[in-house]
C-alpha cells in the first residue's frame, strides 16, 4: 500500500511539474509572433530585433528544460 501511494504521489508531482510546459509553449508562440510582426512592420530593424528574439527564445526554452528535469527527478529518484 505504501509503495503504491508513493508511486501515485510521484506521478502527480511529475504531472504538476510538466504543467510549466504549457506556459513555455505560449511564451515561445508570443516571442515568435511578435518577432515576425515587428520585422514585417519595419524590415530595417531585423538585425536588432532578431538577436533579442533568439535570446528570449533561449531563456524560455531553458525554463522548459528545467521543468522536464524536475519532472524526471521526481519520477526516477
Amino acid at each position: 500500500m505504501d509503495h503504491t501511494l508513493l508511486m501515485a504521489a510521484k506521478q502527480i508531482g511529475a504531472g504538476l511539474a510538466v504543467i510549466a510546459l504549457s506556459g513555455v509553449g505560449i511564451g515561445i508562440g508570443n516571442i515568435f509572433a511578435t518577432l515576425v510582426s515587428s520585422i514585417a512592420r519595419n524590415p530595417a530593424s531585423r538585425p536588432h530585433v532578431f538577436g533579442l528574439g533568439m535570446l528570449g527564445f533561449a531563456l524560455t526554452e531553458a525554463v522548459a528544460l528545467y521543468a522536464l528535469l524536475i519532472a524526471f527527478l521526481i519520477l526516477f529518484m
